[in-house]
């Protein structure tokens, strides 16, 4: 399976990770989720902590910044997407990631930062794909299925507290 990633750097970041590492974390999200694709696309939008802060009022009414948010990817109605591109079809939608917020919580948590931006890139994309943390039940799922994915790709248990 290969992934179209779309990389928009809103802010200065100074420990982004490569694009292929965000494929890679991305594409065993989708595999351990057992969803299958032949081309997914998702965006990740790097952004400022002032950006974080007003997403996050403005679609979560929450008024601070946040280490990620997702926005799955939803057709408008009444529009036929059948007779398009198939980009459409596969297209998960948009992850906005606080860098500063990433930094900061990695060196407070003391974790390695590439750690936190592979734990935050697994979360989104998760989320992207309808799992939630709302409910104890769905917590429990959908950290299990994080702690599975970040180990497969080298990383140990994010929700270990040190």
């Amino acid at each position: 399976m290969e992934i179209e990633l779309d990389i928009q750097l809103a802010t200065e970041c100074e420990h982004f990770p490569r694009e292929d590492q965000l494929k890679t974390w991305i594409l065993s999200a989708l595999e351990q989720a057992d969803v299958s694709f032949v081309s997914p696309s998702l965006t990740v939008r790097v952004v400022s902590m002032e950006e974080s802060q007003q997403l996050n009022s403005d679609f979560r009414g929450k008024n601070q910044p946040t280490n990620v948010l997702s926005f799955p990817f939803e057709p408008p109605e009444g529009i036929d997407f059948s007779q398009t591109d198939h980009f459409l079809d596969e297209y998960l939608g948009d992850l906005a990631i606080c860098a500063k917020l990433v930094e900061k919580e990695a060196n407070n948590q003391l974790k390695l930062v590439q750690s936190h931006w592979a734990h935050l890139i697994i979360h989104g994309t998760l989320h992207l794909l309808g799992f939630d943390h709302i409910e104890e039940d769905q917590a429990n799922r959908m950290e299990s299925l994080e702690i599975a994915i970040l180990a497969s790709c080298g990383f140990s248990n994010p929700y270990i507290i040190r």
